[in-house]
């Protein structure tokens, strides 16, 4: 289960003298969004309004003004280099789960030197988790990321910092959280295998199989642009994805290179958003995770901005990047 911290939301709510509070949800947590506006509005007398946006993480904030007094924002935790409001409430939704001596036979392939990553659902088991490989003769470290990243050892899908900031000393990471969303950012961009403790079901994986096919596909898409004379450069417009610098300096490298390049700016990056352009191919410099993970759903390459630095020649192959969002 997760916690969704109604007592401290009601007082918040409560003590800020809100009529109106936004509620927005990841998807995984839609399905308690009406149980928890009921609660809230009960609780509170204000009216409780629910985001129906779909929402990745922080960097998706909902713009609340103009529709309500003040924003809850349940499932991530802030990007500390975007600043902060006061009229909006972060709340991680901690996971409840525990992690018994029993994982440690499935652990056994961790080598000597070892990080801890995790999801922020699940980030108070690192210490817990830290003790017991310590306890098994391991070094253990829990890296501290950039701006972007709240809490030792927390790993975006967009950002894993904290993860490259110990990279050196440690010969594998462990990444306590479910799916694959977040551990396969660490497995693409610390340059170290990692295993995946998913602490609600005590499952251990090796994240090194998909990593290896999710850069097959991205030579793949990298090798299918080579022929493209036309890109959009896509911007996104969500405050915690928009990299216009970037994006202007993929354009001049295009232009460069003999190849027509726009800039179009989006809020919602879509094959259905996309579909009215006539252009060969697309270069996005929002998350990176929509070329990474979606490309099968787009009908022309989409590449990331590390990638088309590789097409253009400004960076081999063997140099290949996880294209992070840093602070």
């Amino acid at each position: 289960m997760f916690d969704f911290e109604l007592d401290r939301a009601a007082a918040w709510i409560s003590d800020g003298g809100f009529s109106s509070v936004a509620l927005q949800f990841p998807e995984g947590l839609k399905v308690r969004a009406e149980e928890v506006a009921g609660i809230l509005s009960d609780r509170t007398g204000a009216e409780m309004i629910i985001v129906g946006y779909q929402c990745y993480g922080a960097c998706d904030l909902f713009d609340y003004k103009g529709v309500a007094d003040a924003l809850i924002h349940y499932g991530h935790s802030p990007i500390p280099c975007l600043g902060s409001d006061p009229n909006v409430l972060y709340v991680e939704s901690r996971s409840d789960a525990r992690i018994g001596p029993e994982v440690m036979e499935s652990l056994k392939a961790l080598p000597e030197r070892v990080g801890i990553l995790a999801a922020v659902q699940y980030i108070g088991l690192i210490p817990g988790a830290k003790a017991m490989l310590e306890a098994s003769g391991r070094k253990v470290l829990v890296g501290t990321g950039d701006g972007r990243i709240c809490h030792p050892g927390q790993v975006l899908g967009c950002n894993c910092t904290a993860a490259e900031s110990v990279s050196s000393d440690v010969d594998a990471f462990l990444f306590i959280g479910e799916g694959d969303f977040h551990p396969l950012a660490a497995v693409l961009g610390a340059g170290r295998d990692v295993l995946v403790l998913n602490p609600v079901s005590g499952e251990v994986r090796d994240m090194s199989p998909l990593r290896d096919r999710i850069l097959r596909r991205r030579f793949m898409a990298i090798q299918s642009a080579r022929s493209a004379r036309s890109f959009l450069v896509i911007v996104c417009t969500k405050a915690g994805q928009r990299r216009d610098a970037e994006a202007d300096r993929i354009v001049r490298l295009l232009r460069a290179d003999g190849r027509k390049a726009f800039k179009v700016l989006m809020e919602e990056v879509t094959p259905a958003a996309l579909m009215a352009y006539r252009a060969d191919a697309y270069v996005n410099t929002g998350c990176p995770r929509i070329a990474m993970d979606d490309s099968a759903t787009y009908s022309k390459p989409m590449l990331t901005v590390t990638e088309a630095e590789i097409l253009l020649g400004q960076r081999d192959w063997d140099g290949y990047e996880f294209d992070q969002i840093r602070s």
